[in-house]
């Protein structure tokens, strides 16, 4: 996959003049017409990084000076339907989607093309439809690349191995997911190969792997059935996990069979998106790392998307090969991720304003 270096650009259009209706139809200073209004569906609120999103997205575009419709579906797919339709009912010049299951949503979309309503599809890809016009996203092949790489780096600090790792994957209805996977497993399936990392439970494949929404409930469950099934008398060196809700329950079922206590330290455990929890156990030395996405820059990226379509011009793109979404290549920008650790964390996250020192204590 190509990878691609950017300089994000973060500086927001002015907001509507203070003085004057704020129902006017040209915003003298910003340009940004009659304040249209723009719909978000965010996948839930459980999830830390998607309260983030929402509230970053709607504080971008009402910079713009649009307004905007944000709701949350709670992990339910028929809500986030409903919710789309109810935009469309509104009124809504633009969609903005970060779905659930990017196959779910083909009917609502093919309303929004009839309306005439564009369509930009956040984080995660709409699959399968026509009707969407720009993906915001970061490099998510990258992101896996970095996992593997960084479960790669803690190994390193436990020996010569061979190391005896589990592998986690991200939710089958999530495109990303198989993205995310693809790229730890260019890195991790040669070394399985060459018998420098044992998977001792055999369950590599993505299928057998994924975690269905996401859900740590479930990636806790399963790192204990692998426990008691395959680990006896062995121990696990690593785990690549790919999301930091999915790590703080793997973590769980780990202390629970005894890591992290006696002298026995944890595995090496990856993850993504750097939320509060996982910070503050990477800090304490359980959770080895994440990756950070600076989601200020997918938020000012996707309002800039926003802005340009309902000016009537293109918004900037860097990707036009490698989102195939079963009906047609998106065009794409994508974000450069970041890994983090206990070595770099003051410098990425607390240093950049993303986290105060007093959000990780």
């Amino acid at each position: 996959m190509r990878l691609v270096r950017i300089a994000v650009t973060t500086a927001l259009a002015v907001s509507l003049a203070a003085c004057g209706s704020t129902e006017k139809t040209v915003d003298q200073q910003s340009g940004t017409g009659d304040g249209a209004l723009v719909g978000v569906t965010m996948p839930t609120r459980s999830s830390e990084r998607w309260v983030r999103d929402g509230d970053s997205l709607k504080k971008s575009l009402e910079a713009k000076g649009y307004k905007v419709d944000l709701q949350y579906a709670e992990d339910n797919i028929p809500t986030q339907a409903n919710q789309i339709e109810n935009q469309i009912t509104k009124g809504v010049k633009l969609l903005i989607v970060a779905s659930i299951d990017g196959k779910a949503l083909s009917s609502q979309l093919q309303q929004a093309a009839d309306a005439k309503i564009p369509v930009i599809s956040y984080d995660r890809l709409l699959l399968n439809t026509p009707n969407v016009d720009y993906y915001a996203t970061f490099d998510n092949f990258k992101v896996g690349v970095q996992q593997a790489n960084s479960l790669l780096d803690g190994l390193k600090t436990r020996g010569e191995g061979p190391f005896n790792i589990e592998i986690f994957a991200g939710s089958p209805d999530d495109n990303n997911a198989t993205f995310f996977y693809n790229g730890a497993m260019s890195v991790l399936q040669p070394l399985i190969d060459q018998g420098k990392l044992v998977v001792k439970s055999g369950q590599t494949d993505f299928k057998t792997t994924a975690i269905l929404r996401w859900d740590a409930a479930t990636a806790q469950r399963r790192m204990e059935d692998l426990l008691t099934s395959t680990y006896g008398n062995a121990k696990v060196d690593g785990v690549l996990s790919p999301f930091d809700g999915l790590s703080i329950g793997i973590l769980s079922a780990l202390k629970s069979n005894g890591y992290g206590t006696g002298g026995q330290p944890y595995p090496i455990v990856t993850g993504q998106d750097a939320e509060v929890a996982s910070m503050k156990s990477i800090i304490a030395g359980e959770q080895y790392s994440t990756i950070f996405k600076d989601l200020r820059q997918l938020t000012d990226v996707a309002a800039n998307m926003a802005d340009a379509v309902l000016k009537g011009t293109k918004p900037e793109v860097n990707n036009t090969t490698d989102y195939d979404n079963g009906e047609k290549v998106v065009p794409s920008f994508l974000l450069q991720p970041v890994p983090v650790d206990k070595s770099n964390y003051q410098k990425e996250l607390i240093d950049s304003g993303y986290y105060t020192a007093d959000q990780l204590r």
